[in-house]
């Protein structure tokens, strides 16, 4: 019994020394990062803002673990909180960063760099002439904002040409996220981001629809191409308005004890007319948990090409005085248990837009071609074909010749 307790007492005692020597390291590195502060504050040919270089540090620090994690100056995060709510100044384009210079995501539909015609895929390279290399994500992001009616000129860099400017006048960017049109004897709905709005949108979408097109109405495109995702609350709400029952999404993080799972509650928005979702490259994040979602309960058919791959949790932790530290905390999981991260949402029925050039026919940059981007999952390059041009939306002629079929058997099997 005493050998038995001395040999737990030994190994509670090894577990504390290697906490310890951990700490030790710990500030040792801590101490190296003053130290280092200090011969730069003092030695440097030009005197420093050390403010500005310690917020640089942390950018730093942050960007090394992924490509969302970031620092929020003040301004930034008081701007974010802004955004999330439908309304705010600026371009209209989602971002990240590749190999030091912006991606664009996706332009937001109707917004100054959608009418400019910047496209998902694209590089910018410089912002008023100043080159973006060297810049974080969140210092871009501060200098592509500004005045509402102010110009600022931009160059891209796109796949297959030369670089070029595009002139854009900032605006305020007030997103109408959901739309709604009828095609014939199908309800059209796009949503083009999730934010504070869209399940109001949405359930407004349905009901005008059912007016419009009477009991006619056959089913429902759900349109989500380039949308480059938004509020994970919206997404659940807006995947619980066509399920009855069963998980939503859930979210994993390196704490077991964090999981989180979200679940449906009774209620059909369409009731139970048939649902196709268009998704591509473009379509992110949010948009990716709805078709994961929709397409694991078998509630919509998932037509269009593979999505980004964004499914990384960004938590917001605000830090009095400071702004906030947007860090990456989880993954998000479909239903059936996939991760949505670097792997992306795949098409039940993969349509490729007719209207893309051959350049544009090339695979576009997802997440897991970001540098640092967690789950690296290696894509085979796409061949390049001819695509001819043509004056109609492709995948959404398909996706509405799909939905009419879905409804003739099915109201076959109803007699």
């Amino acid at each position: 019994m005493v050998i038995r307790f001395l040999a737990i007492l030994a190994v509670t005692a090894f577990a504390g020394a290697a906490a310890a020597a951990e700490d030790d390291d710990n500030y040792d590195q801590i101490s190296l990062f003053g130290t280092v502060l200090e011969r730069v504050r003092a030695d440097h040919v030009a005197e420093p803002e050390v403010e500005a270089l310690i917020e640089a540090a942390i950018n730093g620090m942050l960007s090394s673990l992924d490509p969302h994690s970031a620092y929020l100056s003040p301004r930034s995060f008081k701007e974010m909180q802004v955004q999330s709510k439908g309304e705010f100044g600026g371009l209209g384009i989602e971002v990240t960063m590749e190999n030091g210079v912006i991606k664009v995501v996706s332009p937001i539909d109707d917004t100054p760099a959608f009418r400019a015609g910047l496209k998902p895929g694209d590089l910018i390279t410089h912002i008023d002439g100043d080159v973006v290399l060297g810049l974080t994500l969140s210092q871009a992001v501060d200098r592509m904002r500004g005045p509402v009616d102010a110009p600022i000129t931009v160059t891209v860099r796109r796949e297959g040409e030369a670089p070029f400017d595009v002139t854009i006048v900032r605006a305020v960017i007030q997103i109408q996220s959901v739309r709604r049109r009828a095609e014939d004897d199908v309800g059209y709905i796009r949503i083009t981001s999730f934010n504070g709005n869209s399940l109001t949108g949405l359930e407004k979408a349905v009901s005008r629809l059912k007016q419009e097109i009477g009991d006619g109405l056959k089913g429902y495109v759900l349109d989500l191409r380039n949308n480059p995702g938004g509020l994970l609350e919206q997404a659940i709400a807006v995947s619980d308005a066509f399920l009855e029952r069963g998980e939503i999404v859930s979210t994993r993080g390196r704490d077991k004890d964090s999981a989180q799972r979200f679940n449906a509650k009774p209620g059909d928005i369409a009731g139970g007319l048939p649902l196709v979702v268009l998704i591509n490259e473009g379509s992110a994040s949010a948009s990716e948990i709805v078709a994961g979602a929709l397409r694991d309960h078998r509630r919509a058919i998932v037509m269009g090409t593979g999505s980004f791959g964004k499914g990384s949790v960004q938590s917001m932790i605000p830090i009095t005085g400071h702004g906030a530290l947007k860090l990456t905390t989880a993954r998000y999981y479909t239903p059936s248990g996939v991760s949505i991260q670097g792997k992306g949402i795949v098409p039940d029925i993969e349509v490729k837009q007719a209207v893309l050039s051959p350049v544009e026919a090339r695979r576009r940059t997802r997440e897991a071609d970001l540098p640092g981007a967690l789950d690296k999952v290696e894509q085979p390059e796409a061949e390049e074909e001819a695509k001819p041009a043509a004056p109609f939306d492709y995948q959404l002629t398909r996706a509405l010749d799909l939905l009419r079929a879905l409804s003739f058997y099915t109201g076959d099997a109803s007699h």
